[in-house]
């Protein structure tokens, strides 16, 4: 199914807006620009028309201009009307720039200039024109052709006005002139949306924020192909229309992407599965404030995660990764939603989860990876429905290595021993010396009551014997404590999701603001 609409293609350095029209289909984006084509003849140049007008006792040239060099912009036809001489030619269009009158270039003059050569030209008028791709918005010009034929001259020559040119001017010929009517063998032309750039959505991205800052554009975003090809910035006239079309966009990426992960997975072993992947936005730590954001690639496949700086296309790519995690020792967190009402909902205050960050940070849809040694990296995703996905991805992909490795062990000490540390899917936690293999302590998770430490690497786990019902206190040190406290975490709610898995999806921040919805 082809969505096509009329949206803004926005100019950031000469802060104009251009019409253009969108066609999206599931795997590409296109930009098409009006531009007049010949149908039919022998075309000598379609960029430039040369046109004869007669100016008729009533009605005169048949077209009003608006523009001119004061304003940075040529001076084009803003109006055609309807049975006068400029439509009568068939070569004629609104949004044609005039290049000459009768042999004198125009490209330079004024609004002024051009109204008065046009007008002081004589009953038969030679202009040529080239049509304006680029027309700035702020001329807001008609897209349909030919313009309405009621509103007339707006009486100044303004350039964001009309100029009518379909009054007599200085004419010398009383009798009625016959009409400028094309000749049969000349070229014929007719203005069409032309394709002038085609962005494949396979692992493209989106962002509706300024480069690399927390200014989020207004009814606006850019689409960023693989290969770093842009669209530029689409600008569309209403906040439900760019909802629309970011929306309609980000589904056929998701879709493109699942088609690329079932490909990847035809080749990888049932443990070395794709849960998921896609863009993110990545905080950078101590940033300054030019480019608070870098675009990131995130995958869940087997055992690990990911964090590339550009997507894996081939096996080799999977060994390149920026970062690479081991999914139990990961802790996943939500940390901003955007209310309806666009106030910022702080996580900690409404959802009760631990706010790490003090970051002034001014986008929605946040969540953070913890991972080894108190070490974190904070993400934005542009939709909430990805926040969503990215939730439950990391879920499953965590609960999937929890089953699949069943146990990890863990070097630690206590009191000058060498001891290991085993966390077990079945078992729960146990306790040997490294030396001997004797167990010290064997508990259930459910015998897990509470723990403390001190964030750096002693830990203290209260355990409830279960004869005497009293707490008993384990106190070990890790080499890398917050590894372990986050596989503790892993493997715990991995076995409540085996027990209770309605219990899992309950706890859904992101769905559960979805739904809310």
């Amino acid at each position: 199914q082809t969505k096509t609409g009329i949206a803004l293609l926005y100019d950031e350095v000469s802060e104009n807006a251009y019409d253009i029209r969108l066609k999206l289909t599931k795997e590409v984006l296109t930009i098409q620009k009006q531009d007049v084509v010949c149908v039919s003849g022998s075309d000598h140049s379609a960029n430039h028309r040369t046109v004869t007008l007669r100016r008729q006792p009533v009605g005169g040239l048949g077209l009003s201009i608006k523009g001119g060099a004061e304003h940075k912009v040529p001076v084009v036809i803003s109006k055609i009307f309807k049975d006068q001489a400029a439509e009568q030619t068939g070569m004629l269009f609104i949004g044609d720039a005039i290049i000459q009158v009768n042999g004198i270039n125009v490209e330079s003059a004024t609004h002024e200039e051009v109204v008065h050569l046009l007008r002081n030209a004589g009953d038969e008028v030679t202009i040529t024109v080239q049509y304006l791709r680029e027309a700035p918005s702020f001329l807001k010009l008609p897209l349909g052709s030919p313009g309405p034929s009621s509103d007339h001259s707006s009486g100044t020559s303004s350039p964001l006005f009309d100029s009518g040119l379909h009054l007599n001017g200085n004419s010398t010929n009383t009798a009625p002139s016959s009409p400028s009517s094309p000749i049969a063998d000349e070229p014929k032309y007719e203005k069409r949306w032309l394709d002038t750039l085609s962005v494949p959505l396979s692992m493209a991205r989106i962002s509706r924020y300024k480069t690399g800052t927390d200014k989020l554009r207004s009814n606006a975003f850019e689409v960023l192909a693989l290969d770093g090809v842009s669209t530029g910035i689409l600008q569309f006239y209403t906040a439900q229309e760019s909802a629309d079309w970011l929306r309609a966009m980000s589904t056929n990426i998701s879709d493109l992407t699942l088609q690329n992960m079932k490909m990847a997975n035809k080749c990888c072993s049932p443990s070395e599965q794709v849960i998921h992947m896609g863009w993110v936005n990545e905080r950078l730590e101590g940033a300054d404030s030019s480019q608070l954001y870098k675009f990131k690639f995130l995958a869940l496949k087997g055992s690990s995660f990911y964090i590339f700086s550009t997507p894996p296309v081939s096996t080799l790519d999977w060994v390149r990764a920026e970062k690479i995690y081991n999914l139990c020792e990961v802790l996943f967190k939500i940390h901003k939603l955007w209310l309806v009402d666009d106030c910022w909902l702080q996580a900690n205050l409404y959802l009760g989860i631990h706010q790490d960050f003090d970051l002034e940070d001014q986008r929605p849809y946040c969540f953070s990876v913890m991972v080894g040694h108190g070490k974190s990296h904070y993400f934005n995703v542009e939709l909430g429905s990805d926040l969503a996905v990215w939730e439950k991805s990391f879920q499953r992909a965590i609960f999937l290595e929890v089953q699949r490795t069943g146990s990890k062990t863990y070097m630690c000490s206590w009191q000058g021993d060498t001891l290991c540390f085993t966390v077990d899917f079945a078992l729960g936690f146990t306790c040997f010396d490294s030396k001997t293999k004797n167990v010290l302590w064997r508990f259930k998770f459910s015998q897990l009551k509470g723990s403390s430490d001190d964030g750096k690497t002693r830990v203290k786990l209260l355990f409830q014997n279960l004869d005497t019902k009293q707490i008993e206190t384990k106190e070990l040190e890790f080499q890398d404590l917050t590894a372990v406290l986050h596989c503790i975490h892993s493997f715990i709610a991995a076995k409540v999701a085996s027990v209770d898995p309605v219990f899992i999806d309950s706890q859904s921040i992101a769905r559960k603001y979805m739904y809310s919805n």
